[in-house]
């Protein structure tokens, strides 16, 4: 027998797929109401090409066997607030805390179904607008960068001169410098290596707004490591606004309008210092088990085996 006759007998007779009771819906929303704990955790993930599930994890269960909560299709709040809501009212109650990214569907799906529950963003996902609005101005810089080079070439072909990049002090040339720069303005400048050290000098002598820019974005993150009280967290938060404003910087200041609009679940991170990474790590396991499967060719049925782990 091949190994895909295999599969479908396994599928079909053996695995009890076809005595599932929720097999019928399946595809559209699986709840498990007896997971429900006080910290649960919600996020999207992708089960098949772009096919976004809505799901609830339950922290307390670790990742383990009683982590799913439910799994919804789609992300729209409309649906998924129909589905959680054949949830009961009284358990649902009991959740006392739900962490969350900034999507405002996230949002809405919690304040509706968990009305008792403090929500939480997700600190990666603030510090993440920060970076990704520093990298922004990186790029933006090497662009400039690109585009003077090639302004020089054409010069030096027009002039019959040959062309040679003007190299800096670590050898790198304008072009070179901003692209090589990227990973160590992920981090602090404490674990730059010397030859980043070196290149960050470089940088911000030639570049001084990406200094400035990522000056910004570890006062943020040292926001989060650096600050236990939530009144000093908000009053420290106040100061990183009044520091984006004045940078006058385009793309951090639509991150401070972002963060400011989510500032009140922001800031519910001080009360216990939690975050997503439960909803993440699950998402991780989804991906591990979707690749040991080869793609997920039958939605139900890798529900049905998925929950047979984790639900």
């Amino acid at each position: 027998m091949d190994g895909k006759r295999l599969e479908e007998w396994y599928r079909c007779y053996l695995s009890g797929f076809h005595q599932w009771k929720a097999r019928e819906h399946a595809a559209d929303y699986l709840l498990f109401p007896e997971n429900i704990g006080p910290y649960l955790s919600i996020d999207e993930t992708a089960l098949s090409y772009d096919e976004l599930y809505t799901i609830v994890t339950n922290k307390e269960a670790k990742g383990r066997k009683g982590s799913v909560v439910a799994i919804i299709k789609g992300t729209s709040a409309e649906t998924v607030i129909k589905h959680l809501g054949k949830i009961p009212a009284s358990k649902r109650r009991k959740v006392r805390e739900v962490t969350l990214d900034m999507a405002a569907n996230m949002e809405l799906i919690a304040r509706r179904c968990f009305p008792a529950a403090s929500l939480v963003t997700d600190r990666f996902h603030v510090q993440k607008l920060a970076v990704e609005a520093l990298q922004e101005m990186r790029v933006a810089y090497r662009w400039e960068a690109l585009d003077l080079e090639n302004r020089e070439m054409e010069l030096a072909r027009e002039t019959g001169q040959s062309y040679k990049p003007i190299q800096l002090g670590n050898g790198d040339t304008h072009k070179q410098l901003l692209a090589r720069s990227r990973y160590l303005l992920f981090k602090a400048d404490d674990k730059w290596t010397p030859s980043q050290r070196v290149r960050a000098e470089i940088l911000f002598h030639y570049y001084p707004n990406l200094e400035t820019a990522y000056k910004l974005t570890m006062q943020l993150k040292g926001i989060y490591e650096h600050t236990t009280d939530k009144r000093f967290a908000l009053g420290r938060l106040a100061r990183w606004y009044e520091a984006v404003e004045q940078s006058a910087f385009k793309t951090f200041n639509t991150a401070k309008r972002s963060i400011a609009a989510h500032y009140t679940t922001i800031i519910n991170y001080f009360d216990r210092r939690a975050t997503n990474a439960s909803a993440e790590s699950f998402n991780a396991k989804i991906k591990a088990f979707r690749a040991t499967l080869r793609g997920v060719k039958h939605i139900p049925y890798f529900l049905f085996r998925l929950t047979n782990i984790y639900a």
